[in-house]
């Protein structure tokens, strides 16, 4: 009986060509054998599942092939092909550098990097996760990397390239992998499926390209866990059932909850999460997602070439989009944002769940904060009292006056104030508080006098007297004022002396 093997090993590529989402690096890499401008070092950086280590296994084996086809492919039918495919070549070692970390381990390097091939063209080491290194380790190494003999090259990779010291990085020809997009990722599930002779609906192939955060062999490991489940047609609820994620139907009730101001069904959304035993910090992280795209279809329209949507998924979320503003869009991001980092130390995950999408569902009853803005302006405009915004200014600037029996306080032009005159440090004008008291209320403009009646006019309204409040407002702000500046005058006065 044949052992089985799993997607991510029987569908990796042994060949350029295989490689998705690396198109100018396998540009890059060809065009160098063509004209034999070959690097003694190679950089392989990328998150996980994008094709690093498979990228520099193909090179090699392109490198060390006997018969290359015509666009510069190995052939995977020679000797060097086979054996480095099945990982027992002499000429292709590959190193762990988790568990080969130390400076001995660099040294065995060092001691047999001038023995000679055994059959292929170059001897090549391949070190994965190169940024486990120590760093005695990386700097016993420079010397080989920077002046390798003449048929040995140095493939690295690594997910975390800001951990590789900036001497080794200097002295390599660095290829950043791009995460692979949703829809090649989706192509080589369908591929997969009408090889396994399953049916599966191209709505749950997406779900399981979303889940798989841009790495191949994380989609691959997926959808391996979806076969084994089922072998007859797979939809996105058996995805969603068997991988522990929600369906995107969840997400546009929420919406349409929002709208119609259904708060209650925040509290159903949380009891269905929390009963089928969902991740909830996953779960909010696919909320985000779903907002997130709304987002971009209210900004750039259904059509935007970077939203990874079926036509019909397309269709509802733009349904859906025209429910919010961007503004509550960007508002209930920042609830989320917020709330990811609450949830995952929360004592109780499923009341901030609900805490949240209780949130999330009164945004409609929000007030912005531009209309609140101008409901206060024009509140404070009502309740001011006195003439008019619009003619309060033109009664300032021509210095006018009510008529005698109009119950307007008379306006008129307050002067400017004038500049304190500048005293010489030897001069000694030290007034005492009180003094300075006075001269405090005489710049404070006080309320304007009682007129007092006349035969000839009529009786004027008497003002309001100022509040008692106020006036102890006045009386502390005058205190204080003349205590600071007392004591810059008597500062003043130690520096003269």
């Amino acid at each position: 009986m044949t052992e089985y093997q799993v997607l991510a090993r029987k569908y990796r590529p042994q060949t350029f060509k295989d490689v998705l989402g690396q198109d100018a690096i396998v540009a890059t890499l060809k065009n160098a054998i063509k004209s034999n401008r070959l690097h003694h070092a190679y950089l392989f950086s990328g998150s996980r599942g994008t094709g690093k280590t498979t990228l520099a296994r193909i090179f090699a084996k392109a490198l060390n092939c006997q018969n290359p086809t015509a666009d510069l492919e190995p052939c995977n039918q020679c000797a060097s092909c086979r054996e480095i495919t099945l990982g027992n070549s002499l000429d292709v070692i590959e190193i762990d550098g988790a568990s080969n970390r130390g400076i001995e381990d660099i040294r065995q390097i060092n001691e047999t990097v001038g023995y000679a091939t055994s059959s292929g063209k170059y001897k090549i080491y391949i070190i994965d996760e190169v940024h486990m290194l120590t760093k005695e380790a990386f700097n016993a190494l420079l010397k080989t990397l920077e002046e390798p003999p003449e048929k040995v090259k140095f493939f690295f990779a690594t997910t975390e390239v800001h951990k590789v010291l900036p001497t080794i990085l200097s002295r390599c020809q660095r290829f950043n992998l791009n995460r692979i997009s949703s829809e090649l990722i989706v192509q080589k599930l369908k591929m997969i499926a009408e090889q396994a002779g399953v049916e599966a609906d191209e709505e749950a192939l997406r779900l399981v390209a979303n889940m798989a955060d841009g790495g191949l062999r994380d989609a691959e490991s997926l959808f391996d866990q979806v076969l084994a489940f089922t072998n007859q047609k797979i939809d996105a609820e058996t995805i969603a059932s068997i991988l522990g994620v929600m369906t995107k139907d969840i997400f546009f009730s929420l919406d349409a909850s929002a709208k119609a101001g259904d708060i209650a069904q925040g509290f159903v959304i949380a009891d269905r999460v929390f009963s089928n035993g969902k991740d909830i910090v996953h779960f909010v992280q696919d909320l985000t997602e779903h907002y997130r795209t709304l987002l971009l279809i209210r900004l750039s329209g259904k059509d935007a070439p970077f939203l990874a949507l079926s036509v019909a998924d397309r269709t509802a979320y733009e349904a859906s989009a025209k429910l919010y503003t961007p503004e509550q869009l960007l508002t209930i991001l920042d609830f989320l944002i917020e709330a990811e980092q609450q949830i995952r130390f929360s004592p109780s995950q499923r009341i901030a769940l609900e805490a949240l999408l209780m949130r999330i569902l009164r945004i409609h009853q929000r007030i912005p904060v531009d209309v609140l803005v101008k409901r206060l302006a024009e509140l404070e405009q009502q309740v001011g009292g006195g003439y008019p915004s619009d003619a309060a200014p033109q009664l300032e600037k021509k210095n006018l006056t009510p008529p005698p029996n109009s119950s307007q306080v008379t306006v008129k032009e307050t002067p400017p104030p004038q500049p304190l005159k500048k005293t010489s440090l030897t001069e000694d004008p030290t007034p005492t508080a009180a003094d300075l008291q006075v001269s405090l209320k005489k710049a404070v403009p006080q309320p304007p006098p009682t007129p007092k009646p006349t035969a000839s006019a009529a009786p004027a309204v008497p003002l309001t007297p100022i509040d008692p409040a106020k006036q102890s407002k006045y009386d502390t702000l005058l205190h204080f004022a003349a205590v600071e500046l007392e004591g810059k005058i008597q500062r003043k006065s130690s520096i003269n002396q």
